[in-house]
């Protein structure tokens, strides 16, 4: 046999032929061959299946820990398959809760309608209260103050109409009999007496039906004072502690919003609440314009309690809807104990005076005091009294100036960048 020289690199083999391992090529997984004991020292083969748990736990550590990856109640599990029972089931599941709420608001209507004139009261007044903080007034003290000074107010100015009119409605029942005989004397009402027999369609109208549709018209017109008064000390209260909670109840809202987006929601909020602000300011100029033009008209026809007359037009014209007319009426009973031709031409007055001031005064003010074009106030306040009738009439120009906001602030520059 021919035998290798020394040096030549090739091996005679190891001793022990159980100890030959074979070489690790590259990359490869080397199997020992039977019977083949690693010593001591060789690293160990890996162990997939006992080493799951530990990548799991090394996963979740990698996602920022258990408790803080998967929250303290474990690992959520695969989503519900989305089949066709399953859509089903969820979208009547959605109907329910949506009709109940329906009708949940519908039973609580009254309240929520109380809710929302306070809250409105409470926005409107709120930047008289930052004025008095601004002065060193703790916030409590000042929404005392803004709340005593609104209430005297409206209280002085009752005080000052209500004793006339009770004085003038006494005299006006006391002098009735004699205005219905001189009615009887006059020649025009004999004409028509002898032409269509209104006296005696008068006595057969009254009859004791009629006496009892009365009682019953008098009882529910004082059971509608009653509730009237009710709802003006329930918004009175809620509007004092809206006012007190107004900056916790805002910032409340601007934590939902989320932290990116809550200083530009700040901003535009704030600027939305002073809308509400410049709207009652406005209002409160209409209805001054509103009590000074009554003034002027009832010096000149001299309607007796002119100053007070006044002062209730003006406070009966921040009333939507009906606050006008209300004003209109009283004036006009009482124009009507000074002469006939005189309490026509106080209605006359008014129905006039109420044509410009819903189509020229009220447009123009609130353009200046809350931004909203002439038209645009006008169509907001027919659709908002259509809608939601007296709370239609006191959110539908803020709520139209806050839209406009948004658009301008936000829609606008969004598409202008597409």
């Amino acid at each position: 046999m021919t035998q290798s020289p020394p040096g030549s690199g090739a091996s005679s083999g190891p001793e022990n032929p159980s100890d030959a391992v074979p070489p690790v090529q590259d990359g490869s997984d080397p199997t020992p061959p039977p019977g083949h004991r690693p010593s001591p020292d060789s690293p160990r083969p890996s162990e997939p299946h006992a080493s799951v748990p530990g990548s799991r736990r090394a996963a979740q550590a990698a996602k920022g820990g258990d408790s803080q990856a998967t929250g303290s109640y474990g690992i959520p599990g695969a989503p519900f398959s989305r089949s066709p029972f399953l859509f089903g089931l969820l979208a009547g599941l959605g109907f329910m809760i949506a009709y109940t709420g329906y009708r949940a608001v519908l039973a609580v209507w009254s309240i929520l309608v109380l809710i929302l004139v306070a809250a409105f009261f409470a926005i409107a007044l709120n930047p008289a209260v930052v004025r008095l903080q601004r002065l060193g007034l703790p916030r409590g003290v000042a929404v005392l103050a803004v709340i005593m000074t609104t209430l005297i107010v409206l209280c002085g100015g009752l005080f000052a109409v209500i004793p006339p009119l009770i004085t003038e409605a006494t005299q006006f029942a006391h002098d009735i009999p004699g205005y219905v005989e001189r009615l009887q004397e006059s020649r025009w009402v004999q004409d028509l007496n002898e032409r269509f027999d209104l006296l005696e369609e008068v006595q057969s109208t009254i009859t004791a039906g009629s006496a009892a549709r009365a009682l019953s018209n008098i009882l529910s017109g004082i059971s509608l004072v009653f509730g009237t008064l009710f709802n003006i000390l329930t918004i009175t209260i809620l509007t004092i502690y809206f006012l007190v909670a107004f900056e916790r109840v805002k910032e409340g809202f601007y934590r939902l919003i989320p932290a990116s987006r809550r200083e530009r929601a700040r901003l535009l909020g704030d600027a939305i609440l002073a809308q509400v602000g410049g709207f009652m300011v406005g209002s409160l100029t209409i209805a001054t314009l509103a009590g000074l033009t009554s003034l002027a008209f009832m010096l000149i026809v001299d309607i007796p309690y002119a100053i007070a007359l006044a002062v209730l037009v003006a406070l009966f014209d921040l009333i939507p809807q009906i606050g006008a007319t209300l004003s209109a009426v009283v004036v006009t009973l009482v124009a009507l104990t000074v002469s006939v031709p005189v309490a026509i031409a106080t209605a006359v007055f008014f129905i006039l005076y109420q044509q410009v001031e819903n189509w020229l005064i009220y447009p123009r003010v609130m353009r200046r005091a809350v931004q909203v074009s002439d038209l645009t106030a006008i169509l907001s306040v027919l659709v908002g009294t259509a809608l939601f009738g007296l709370i239609g009439v006191l959110i539908s120009i803020p709520l139209t100036a806050a839209i406009q906001l948004i658009i301008r602030e936000v829609v606008y520059p969004r598409q202008d960048t597409r």
